[in-house]
């Protein structure tokens, strides 16, 4: 099963763990990963993945992102398709999804992902697209644990 994770997801553990959401998401987040890292899961990742993660303004946590990407990401959307992927965007964007958002599920259709992971309530509930599926980490983990039980 092939998923990708957009920026929000990364940089989950990082925020505020008071919030009980934020906390449970998490935790999702980090078991996917170990999912990842044991072979469970293939993770993809893009140009727009790295593109967000530079933005950061805190390097250790580039640092610990671009890492992650670089150990365990068997899939890389290059910026060679950006043009195609960028046209997919914008009918992404109909929905009422922002440009960077819709280039990440673009991103995710282009590797012919199984799963997008969002943490964004406006994806969540706006993002429309028959052949990906949309989930928060808490609600994948469920998908997830219902196919392999």
């Amino acid at each position: 099963m092939l998923v990708y994770l957009d920026n929000c997801c990364y940089n989950r553990p990082f925020d505020d763990q008071n919030q009980m959401r934020i906390f449970l998401e998490a935790q999702a987040k980090m078991y996917i990963q170990d999912l990842v890292i044991l072979g469970e899961l293939d993770l993809a990742y893009s140009y727009m993945s790295v593109y967000e993660n530079n933005d950061n303004p805190y390097e250790n946590r580039r640092s610990i992102i671009l890492d992650f990407f670089n150990n365990n990401a068997s899939l890389f959307v290059d910026s060679d398709v950006s043009e195609k992927i960028e046209k997919h965007a914008e009918i992404i964007m109909k929905s009422g999804i922002k440009n960077k958002d819709a280039i990440h599920i673009s991103c995710a259709l282009e590797a012919k992902c199984d799963y997008f992971i969002t943490t964004d309530d406006k994806v969540l509930k706006n993002c429309k697209e028959n052949d990906i599926i949309v989930r928060s980490p808490i609600n994948f983990i469920s998908d997830w644990e219902g196919q392999n039980a």
